[in-house]
């Protein structure tokens, strides 16, 4: 069995130490320091301890608007790679822009306000009203879904409630994403085919359907145009991955795949064979929509639903980008500053002809690539694209609608991160199926279905970790007092006598009774194996409660029946290692006083060490009777 006696060197020691119980704290300071920790966790107000009046105000506006905290530090050289960044950008964002426009059947002109997360908001909206019968209330309802979005993503901002968006695990992201990025290709085959009518669902068999009924109507110039420029954008692509120093490549490509292709078009008079084209896209600033948000309109509950799916999709991308990058740059970020600035980015949008919107990882990488060095660099790309609105939207009118599906095809690939998805397979076969039940559900069904499936998957895996906690028998590492489970450590020896279980969870109303009935398994499975092999009874069952950080009433009651049938049994209930929320409730349940605080240790090697010895004193055996098993050490 080891050394678990050294705990206990003097034989005449009782016990080395008592386990502490916590002073009582009034329950408005605990559920305050509770509620801290809840929505407070990162204390933001830590920066105003000890300042001034005035530096606290500074603080305060430096909190607030981030740009006062680097303008004072801006230099010419940040100014120089900041443009560059800006200019790199905004040749990726003005055609990507119209793409995005244009999947989320809206007019192409709003693209270059802001890219939206576009398949959402047409597969959402598209269900219910036709964005070419009704483009009116179509784009109406698209603008109060967008302000549903900000009010939804500010609102969790200043509520500090954040974490929601940590139900949407890294597994239900990727397989969304793909799901998406797959059915977004596939209705990318109405521009690379040349069709005019197309199917308004998204699922695959529609879609497919849709194609295959419509052979006839195919139009190969336009199918040769689009997989030409479809090869080229992947290529550029390839070899941006390949060489880091040739980003540019990539972010340039959409640009001049519009150029090409426009002035192909152009030069050939394609429009006049079967390859189709923006056409007239009106010129300056769009106006304020802020009196075209449909309150009153009877497809208002759509309108909400959708602001609030995308909404939380958009803050979940938007966010884990951010994080992404702030890794790389070795700086931190409020998560809920990210939230209140994109949702009155989406409210202030929504009130003039923009839609929803956040941080693509496509835009934010070619700016980090780029050598962005502050903010400016969007503000450079926000002065482009207003250029462009103001006097180079007559430019676009030749750019075939074919380019612009390739275009978006090549962003939607790589958001399939098969790789992703195979590292999941091969670390955890649950989270691989929370990743396939998103894309299923997407691809076959629909955004809110595949939604559905994923967060009910990740949220069945929450509740199964409550509800069945794992637990674990604990052996002796020889010539040591450290105990681990005999699974992960098969020389961990047995203690002859004791039976030690560690539970890794806390233990509440949900998982009490399992926990209960799976003791009582282990005590039944051990002592049928003693009795098989001969070897020492049972006497000791020992808990090891280091990973139990809280416990409720039920959990109590649990401990209290466990004491009565371990009693029953001839055995003796000893608790090692428990905090100090489990102690306080221990002892206001007065448990410990029916156990005996005699009987509660702080390791499990002090316990095993105290019972050896009481069990030595008060039963001593013949030494030629165990010598064998080397028992007589204790």
């Amino acid at each position: 069995m080891g050394n678990a006696d050294n705990v206990y060197p003097d034989k005449n020691v009782e016990r080395a130490h008592r386990v502490a119980i916590p002073p009582p704290q009034p329950f408005l300071k605990s559920f305050t320091a509770s509620m801290k920790e809840t929505f407070f966790p990162d204390d933001p107000l830590r920066q105003f301890k000890n300042q001034p009046p005035s530096r606290k105000l500074i603080l305060g506006l430096q909190y607030v608007l981030p740009i006062l905290e680097w303008a004072p530090r801006y230099s010419l050289q940040f100014l120089k790679a900041d443009l560059i960044a800006g200019i790199t950008i905004a040749s990726l964002a003005i055609p990507q822009g119209i793409s995005y426009a244009k999947l989320a059947n809206l007019p192409p002109i709003l693209g270059l306000c802001e890219s939206p997360e576009k398949l959402l908001t047409a597969s959402m909206l598209g269900n219910v009203v036709n964005a070419n019968e009704n483009p009116t209330l179509y784009l109406h309802l698209a603008f109060t879904a967008t302000f549903v979005a900000g009010v939804l993503q500010a609102s969790l901002g200043i509520l500090r409630l954040g974490f929601i968006v940590d139900f949407l695990s890294h597994a239900t992201i990727v397989g969304f994403m793909a799901g998406a990025a797959t059915v977004v290709c596939l209705q990318q085959l109405k521009g690379i085919l040349g069709l005019e009518h197309f199917t308004h669902g998204t699922d695959l068999i529609s879609v497919m359907r849709s194609v295959i009924t419509q052979t006839h109507k195919w139009r190969w110039e336009s199918a040769l145009l689009g997989c030409c420029f479809l090869f080229y954008l992947l290529l550029a692509r390839y070899f941006s991955k390949k060489r880091s120093n040739l980003f540019w490549i990539s972010a340039m490509a959409p640009l001049t795949s519009v150029f090409f292709g426009s002035l192909l078009v152009y030069l050939t008079h394609a429009e006049n064979h079967g390859v189709q084209v923006i056409g007239q896209l009106k010129k300056g600033i769009n106006p304020l929509s802020i009196t075209h948000l449909a309150f009153g309109s009877p497809y208002i509950s759509t309108a909400i639903k959708t602001g609030i799916v995308t909404g939380v999709i958009a803050l979940a991308e938007g966010i884990a980008v951010g994080r992404s990058f702030a890794m790389f740059k070795n700086y931190h970020i409020d998560g809920n500053k990210e939230m209140i600035a994109i949702g009155m980015m989406n409210i202030a949008g929504s009130c003039t002809s923009c839609y929803l919107t956040t941080g693509p990882f496509s835009r934010s990488a070619v700016n980090f690539n780029a050598g962005c060095k502050t903010a400016m660099s969007n503000v450079v790309m926000a002065i482009a694209v207003m250029i462009t609105l103001l006097f180079l939207t007559p430019l676009f009118h030749y750019t075939p609608l074919v380019v612009l599906s390739s275009i978006i095809i090549a962003a939607m690939l790589g958001l399939i991160d098969y790789e992703a998805a195979i590292h999941l397979w091969h670390v955890d076969k649950f989270d691989f199926m929370v990743c396939m039940g998103a894309y299923v559900g997407v691809v076959f069904g629909s955004v809110e279905i595949g939604l559905v499936v994923a967060v009910g998957l990740s949220l069945l895996r929450v509740l199964l970790f409550v509800a069945r906690p794992r637990t674990m028998v604990l052996g002796n590492i020889p010539d040591s007092v450290i105990y681990r489970s005999v699974d992960q450590y098969p020389n961990a020896n047995n203690v002859p006598g004791f039976l030690i279980l560690e539970m890794n969870a806390p233990i509440y109303f949900a998982n009490s009774s399992y926990l209960r009935e799976r003791i009582s398994r282990w005590i039944d499975e051990e002592e049928d194996r003693l009795k098989s092999s001969g070897e020492t009874s049972l006497q000791y069952v020992v808990l090891d409660m280091g990973a139990v950080g809280n416990i409720d009433t039920s959990g109590i009651s649990m401990f209290e029946e466990l004491k009565k049938s371990t009693e029953r049994r001839g055995l003796k209930l000893v608790l090692a290692n428990p905090g100090g929320e489990v102690m306080k409730k221990l002892n206001k349940s007065k448990f410990i006083d029916s156990l005996g605080q005699e009987w509660i240790y702080l390791t499990v090697g002090e316990a095993v060490g105290a019972c050896n010895f009481m069990l030595h004193t008060s039963k001593p055996k013949p030494v030629a009777a165990d010598s064998e098993s080397g028992s007589d050490n204790v």
